[in-house]
C-alpha cells in the first residue's frame, strides 16, 4: 500500500475507486492506462477492505452476562435479534 493511498479516507478511496471502475468499464482507455488505473483500483480495493474490518472490530457492543461485562462482536448483536448482515 502506498502512503498516499493509506492515508485516503474511506469515502475518499471509494469515489476514486468508483472513478476507476467507470473510466475502465467505458472502454475508451489506452491499453497502459488501463493497466495502471487496475492496479490502483486493486490497492483502493485493499485499502477499503482493510478499513472496513478496523471499523467492525471497532463497533463492539458490551453487554451485561451473569454480572459480568463481556465483549461481544457487532456482527453477533445483529445475528441474535436475526437481522443478517
Amino acid at each position: 500500500m502506498s502512503k498516499e493511498t493509506g492515508e485516503l479516507k474511506f469515502e475518499e478511496a471509494i469515489a476514486r475507486l468508483e472513478q476507476i471502475v467507470s473510466a475502465l468499464e467505458n472502454g475508451d482507455v489506452p491499453l497502459e492506462q488501463a493497466i495502471d488505473w487496475f492496479q490502483q483500483g486493486m490497492e483502493l480495493s485493499r485499502v477499503c477492505s482493510q478499513k472496513l474490518d478496523a471499523a467492525e472490530r471497532k463497533i463492539e457492543t458490551l453487554i451485561e452476562q451473569d454480572g459480568a461485562l463481556t465483549r461481544k462482536p457487532f456482527n453477533d448483536s445483529l445475528e441474535d435479534k436475526g437481522e443478517v448482515v
